[in-house]
């Protein structure tokens, strides 16, 4: 292999730019914590906004 190649192969390797998977994981459970905490008040607000469209979509 030459040199060049050798360089290319080192540096992918090495580089850290981007979301890693640990990161992705972190980021994933934290949302998912979220949402069963805060699911009762989630429902609440989703089935008022449902309500809504329906009394609007039936006053026209």
């Amino acid at each position: 292999m030459s040199k060049k190649i050798k360089d290319i192969i080192r540096r992918f390797l090495v580089e850290e730019d981007g979301i890693g998977t640990v990161e992705m994981i972190l980021i994933l459970v934290v949302l998912i914590g979220l949402v069963v905490i805060f699911r009762n008040q989630l429902t609440n607000i989703i089935n008022n906004i449902f309500q809504r469209i329906a009394t609007d979509s039936s006053a026209l």
